[in-house]
């Protein structure tokens, strides 16, 4: 059943949290617009969101439970997983078991998975993978201001007279907020922007001042600047009064050495005279900061300077933490991660357990943290956890260490995996497979970086026999004896919960309160606005810590000593590059939702390797080739994409291709398992890697209508409109060109057209019902030289004849690449606007052709397009 009218919902993928209209469009998926109500986005959507409607369909989704890979019923499963969980921890205890959760979780299903670990359970072994992403922020968070409070809103980033992007590629992986930011500098040209990053990344498109830091050296710059501070009587005395241990942090940042920023003293001078000079000063940071063995003192060594200067929590200044996942906040308030209660409560406060203990009416409670994520997955390896229970994510990719991780998984005694997709390297591994709702099914709450929690509704009822996460973890919690305290009948009774547990944390202090919503009852669910916590009867919304008021014991603000870390992992002549990671602009995680949308895979089709040009002339890497990049912990083989946008020395690769779309491509395998020791979370943006051509003998690419599993040595498939494509590449040649593609697309007894020549290595071989082209294979000794789109685009079409020259023939346009995946745009159409209709700016490219005009994350790339093929200005 679909819902029929338009439903007001939320974006299932970054922490900007934005509204999304959906519609259904008759033919069983939706149309997809941005809410113009909804304070985050304003109607705006990036190009991901922009084909959530693309994304809804069944295929490749887990419909049915299963169990070692045999369809079986929802009671047999949930009776064999309450059994083994429940006879595992009768002979090895609670903390043998364990649950690995997610970001992507809506609020109650993360509730009800706390609950049940840490009330009933009685083990803290409850980890997300926002771990992987948040953990240093809520850890400076806490160290700093008592409590993981996010002071400002999303309007202080237009608000602002400088806004410092640190670690954080906006465009790309927040791109609502980026174009926020670029709509208020486009009003108020004097707003200054700088970008603090090792890369250049298309969020320098608006930089004023782009800081190429030496990786890792983020402390050591803030530090610099608090140094600068002081020296220039910048801080604010009247507020310092409400803060303690300014001296200790002076003095280890006047110790710190501003050469290790790797900056030229001219622009740390520059940075220092926009930061100190300029009072409505907002720092947003994220993964380049959080990801880091010293990510916590890296969070704190910029509050510093918000702190010493008394700009925090009033408009248009402050610290602000951009999340990375749809629901990371939420997941952080319900105490998801192991080493906090629900409602910002302190696990190690005798006070706070007792008082959930006591709200739950629950059998036990740990007394001590559980096991972070890497040390979970230790533990996993180590046979200590001997249950394990993992809802809603892909560890066996995504971890540091992956292949370490997934042997760890493979080895367990017991592993349930609850997702709404079929296959993954990590439902490969388990033995119970739950069927979970997906986006457009799914009915709850989510909580975006400024503490908006706004609603997601179901736009659909579930598919096949899938069911809520909540649900199953309540049934579950039934057949282990536990029903009554998980015998809620709808989300919006677990949220009543939820808020009513917040009504007692507030009594305790706590700053996470929204007891407001306790008794709004499912009415008021169904029909809840978006909303700013704090929301009781004390205190609405808005800013913290513009009061001096904190969460701290004696309720000052603590600034901490900072002395600045080198990564870890040590660069040396084996492993001379430091390999940086992270997010393209058009797809997600691992895969499994934007990997469904043919546009969403058009821009960047699988796995790469950026490398600056004199690195890759001195190892022989050719532009398009292929590199072999080795860690101590594992290997890869990526794309080699030349360029300057990183320095010498420095390489990056993005992490969202896995053992089913890429499987060398897997770069989370070549991160080693190092953790800041106060937060926990991963170091993953500095690893040590060698990087060597990798000697493949032979190139391919392929199309298909049906979905193919290539077995050579490198390959990464993407999604068309027509069926599936293909980067293929090998060690050895095949003996027959022909025999090796019948067996790629199991086509024993289609009509074959092909030109072959051995001697050259050259083979183009179509399969064809008729006239009407059902697979195509092209190889080389060098990549495959043809336009992709145009052959992806001739699949199922009658052009048998046509296919095998690679390219369109006279009059039939190539559009190329894909630019702007919001409107289809490709680079030979954009190049022809430059050239030839001589259209010389981003503005007019959009008139013309759309392109930008949407989530304008493709406009530094405009940008540089028309700088490359604008024709000269005629002399006068």
């Amino acid at each position: 059943m679909t819902m029929t009218g338009t439903i007001r919902t939320t974006c299932p993928y970054c922490g900007v949290g934005c509204g999304v209209l959906a519609t259904a469009d008759g033919r069983g998926g939706f149309d997809i617009a941005g809410d113009p109500d909804h304070p985050a986005n304003f109607g705006r959507l990036c190009s991901k969101g922009s084909a959530l409607g693309e994304t809804t369909g069944l295929e490749g989704r887990l419909l049915t439970p299963r169990i070692n890979g045999v369809q079986a019923g929802w009671d047999q499963a949930l009776d064999l997983v309450a059994g083994r969980f429940r006879q595992t921890i009768a002979e090895h205890g609670p903390d043998s078991v364990a649950f690995y959760v997610s970001g992507q979780l809506l609020t109650e299903d993360y509730y009800v998975a706390n609950k049940l670990m840490k009330g009933f359970i009685g083990s803290a072994n409850i980890d997300t993978n926002s771990r992987l992403c948040m953990a240093s922020s809520v850890a400076g968070h806490k160290r700093a201001f008592g409590s993981d409070t996010v002071p400002g809103l999303y309007e202080d980033f237009e608000q602002a007279d400088l806004v410092v992007l640190v670690g954080s590629n906006l465009a790309w992986c927040h791109p609502v907020l980026y174009q926020r930011l670029v709509a208020a500098k486009t009003l108020r040209p004097a707003m200054k922007v700088v970008v603090v990053d090792p890369r250049r990344t298309a969020t320098c498109d608006i930089a004023d001042l782009h800081l190429a830091l030496a990786p890792g050296a983020d402390a050591a710059l803030f530090n610099a600047l608090l140094a600068q501070i002081v020296a220039r009587g910048a801080v604010d005395r009247r507020f310092l009064a409400h803060v303690s241990g300014f001296a200790e942090a002076l003095v280890a940042a006047q110790a710190s050495d501003p050469g290790a920023t790797g900056l030229a003293p001219a622009d740390l001078r520059a940075f220092c005279d926009l930061w100190i000079g300029t009072e409505k000063v907002v720092t947003v940071y994220s993964q380049g900061i959080n990801q880091s063995a010293s990510g916590t003192d890296k969070v704190n060594a910029i509050i510093n300077c918000h702190l010493a200067t008394g700009r925090i929590g009033r408009p248009g200044m402050g610290p602000f933490s951009v999340t990375g996942q749809p629901n990371a906040m939420g997941g952080r308030e319900v105490g998801g991660l192991a080493n906090m209660l629900a409602c910002h409560l302190e696990l190690d406060n005798p006070a706070h357990r007792d008082a959930v203990q006591g709200f739950w009416g629950s059998p036990a409670m740990p007394t001590a943290p559980g096991l972070k994520a890497v040390d979970m997955f230790r533990a996993v390896e180590e046979g200590r956890i001997k249950a394990l229970w993992i809802i809603c994510t892909n560890p066996a990719v995504s971890m540091p260490d992956a292949d370490r991780v997934a042997a760890a998984i493979r080895g367990c005694d017991f592993v349930v995996v609850s997702d709404m997709i079929a296959e993954t390297d990590t439902t490969r591994l388990a033995h119970v497979l739950l069927p979970a709702t997906g986006w457009a099914e799914k009915d709850g709450t989510v909580t975006n970086s400024e503490r908006r929690i706004s609603r997601q509704r179901a736009l659909r009822a579930p598919a096949g026999q899938a069911r809520h996460d909540w649900r199953i973890l309540a049934d579950v919690a039934a057949r282990m004896g536990w029903g009554a305290a998980f015998a809620w009948a709808s989300p919006a009774e677990v949220f009543a919960e939820y808020a009513a547990l917040s009504g007692v944390a507030g009594t305790l202090g706590s700053d996470f309160d929204i007891s407001n919503r306790a008794e709004q009852g499912a009415d008021g669910y169904a029909a809840m606005q978006p909303f700013l916590w704090p929301d009781a009867p004390a205190r609405q919304g808005g800013r913290f810590f513009g009061d001096g008021r904190f969460h701290t014991p004696d309720g000052k603000a603590r600034m901490l000593p900072v002395t600045p870390q080198a990564p870890k992992a040590a660069l040396s002549p084996d492993y001379p590059f430091r390999l940086n990671t992270g997010r393209v602009r058009d797809h997600w995680h691992t895969l499994t939702r934007t990997g469904l949308s043919p546009r969403l895979s058009a821009h960047l089709a699988e796995p790469f390797l950026e490398i600056h040009p004199d690195d890759a002339m001195r190892l022989g890497l050719a532009p398009a080739g292929l590199a072999e990049v080795t860690s101590p912990q594992g290997r890869a083989v990526l794309r080699v994409l030349v360029t300057d946008r990183v320095k010498p020395g420095e390489v990056f690769a993005p992490m969202h291709w896995t053992g089913e779309t890429a499987p060398t491509g897997r770069v989370d395998a070549l991160v080693a398992s190092v953790v800041d020791p106060v937060s926990g979370q991963p170091e993953s943006k500095a690893a040590a890697v060698r990087v060597a051509p990798f000697a493949a003998r032979w190139h391919g690419f392929a199309v298909s209508a049906s979905a193919f599993r290539p077995e050579v040595d490198f390959w990464a498939v993407a999604r068309t409109q027509q069926g599936m494509r293909a980067e293929l590449a090998g060690l050895t040649m095949p003996e027959d060109w022909e025999t090796m593609a019948r067996m790629l697309f199991t086509l024993p007894d289609a009509t074959a057209l092909h030109v072959i020549d051995r001697a050259r290595g050259i083979a183009r071989i179509a399969f064809c019902d008729g006239a009407r082209v059902l697979a195509a294979l092209f190889v080389s000794p060098e990549p495959v030289a043809l336009s992709r789109a145009h052959v992806a685009g001739l699949v199922g079409q009658d052009s048998a004849r046509e296919v095998l020259s690679g390219r369109p023939g006279a009059g039939r346009p190539d559009n190329g690449a894909t630019v702007c995946a919001c409107f289809d745009v490709g680079v030979n159409q954009i190049i022809h606007a430059i050239a030839g209709q001589h259209v010389t700016s981003v503005d007019a490219l959009g008139k013309a052709l759309r392109a930008g005009t949407n989530c304008g994350s493709c406009r530094p790339e405009l940008r540089a397009l028309i700088a490359r093929h604008a024709p000269p200005l005629a002399a006068e």
